[in-house]
């Protein structure tokens, strides 16, 4: 793994300094906040989130049926805002969603309750969940594993709750990518590069995190869209070049080089072969 750091020394801290860290930050940085328009906790806000994150993020409908966990307890370790979770519960998931800071937990509820829907919502570290062994059917976990402290502690403690049989999905950033690339390149630093943790993994690396799980698939996905972000001559640079460029470019040739690395994990289940 290769952890981001921008000061010109290193500094030894604990991992509770750490945690610390990770936990103000995150209470100050809103994802996504850059491009919304309406009043922070409004229901346009969140709608607003909502239409960015999709935009942005095409592949994720098509890759995670939110309608397929209808019925199911599905746990989202790292829920922020709730933009995500919001489409679960929609479709009918009994839903539970846990964050390390306290902000994001609040605007969770916020954006449930302009939904009219019920969420199990919490403070908690995602490496030390405090449910029990096999609560969940499903536990979802998109962008997280790469800020927090251990992430290898953290892939434990899904495989912990989950049923036997259960399914994890959970997303991380992927080392070799078109956008990592881009970034030095251009000397634009990526979103959150000034987060207290951010790792980058390979492929293998991810495989061997989710080793305790008993099928792993993995898919690199998150391909250059128009960004919203950034203007002037980079801006314009990037959606009118490099976006239309890239998409010329052979499938084969760039699938591995999506910024994400999606992770689908099976637990053992309890009638599966030893």
């Amino acid at each position: 793994m290769t952890h981001i750091s921008h000061p010109s020394h290193v500094v030894k801290v604990s991992e509770a300094q750490t945690l610390d860290a990770i936990r103000a930050y995150w209470d100050a940085h809103i994802h996504d906040l850059a491009v919304a328009r309406s009043p922070v906790g409004s229901a346009a806000f969140f709608q607003e989130l909502d239409a960015y994150r999709f935009d942005k993020l095409r592949y994720l409908p098509t890759l995670v049926d939110f309608a397929e966990f209808h019925g199911q307890r599905l746990l989202e370790v790292g829920c922020g805002a709730g933009i995500d979770l919001v489409r679960f519960a929609r479709s009918g998931a009994i839903v539970t969603g846990v964050d390390l800071a306290e902000v994001p937990i609040k605007l969770a509820r916020a954006n449930l309750a302009h939904n009219g829907l019920n969420a199990d919502l919490r403070v908690m570290n995602g490496e030390e969940l405090t449910f029990t062994d096999n609560s969940f059917d499903v536990v979802y976990a998109h962008g997280v594993l790469q800020y927090t402290v251990s992430a290898a502690r953290m892939a434990r403690e899904i495989h912990r709750v989950l049923r036997p049989g259960g399914l994890a999905i959970v997303m991380v950033y992927n080392r070799y990518s078109w956008l990592s690339a881009l970034s030095k390149i251009t000397r634009v630093e990526l979103e959150h590069a000034d987060a207290p943790v951010l790792n980058t993994f390979t492929s293998g690396e991810l495989q061997a995190l989710l080793a305790p799980f008993a099928e792993v698939r993995i898919v690199p996905e998150r391909f250059p869209v128009k960004t919203r972000l950034h203007g002037g001559l980079k801006g314009v640079l990037f959606n009118v070049l490099f976006v239309n460029g890239f998409n010329l470019l052979p499938k084969a040739l760039v699938r591995p080089l999506g910024w994400h690395l999606m992770a689908f994990a099976r637990k053992k289940g309890l009638h599966d072969a030893a």
